[in-house]
């Protein structure tokens, strides 16, 4: 357990710092056999990314460090229970395990609220608030069937 608050307290004095240099109150740790591989902050502000959030960060740079989009092997720790964009990255990254310090309701409680994407996944897209039309359907499809006759391909 030490182990596990050793990282996480990182990830949380990230989160402070990176408050104080203008961003967001988040921080994020990847660790892999015990040693830091990568760490991450909220960059939203900064870099003018809306994806540039901190565990986003840590699993771009932890995947360039070690030359993989597999992540297996790592844990992450981060200083809040992610939104559904950064839960779907650690899923997508492979990640061993999560640890994480807020809520995502102490995070709606600062102003952070991503309840409304929750909500918004389990509609029709049809019925969601982002106007959304499937197109070309017919065509697009050429794509996935080229890719399941490909010889070559790298599944993730």
């Amino acid at each position: 357990m030490e182990y596990n608050k050793k990282f996480m307290r990182k990830a949380i004095a990230l989160s402070i710092q990176n408050i104080e240099k203008g961003g967001g109150p988040f921080g994020a740790v990847i660790v892999k056999d015990g040693k830091v591989i990568a760490t991450g902050v909220n960059r939203v502000t900064r870099n003018t990314d809306p994806t540039a959030h901190a565990e986003v960060t840590a699993i771009r740079k932890a995947s360039k460090k070690l030359g993989t989009f597999d992540l297996a092997g790592c844990d992450i720790y981060t200083s809040c229970e992610p939104c559904p964009m950064c839960l779907g990255a650690v899923y997508w990254a492979h990640l061993d395990k999560m640890y994480y310090g807020n809520t995502k309701a102490d995070a709606k409680d600062i102003g952070f609220d991503d309840s409304f994407i929750y909500d918004e996944i389990e509609l029709k897209p049809e019925k969601r608030r982002l106007i959304t039309t499937q197109l070309l359907s017919d065509e697009a499809i050429e794509a996935f069937k080229v890719w399941a006759n490909a010889e070559n391909k790298v599944e993730y």
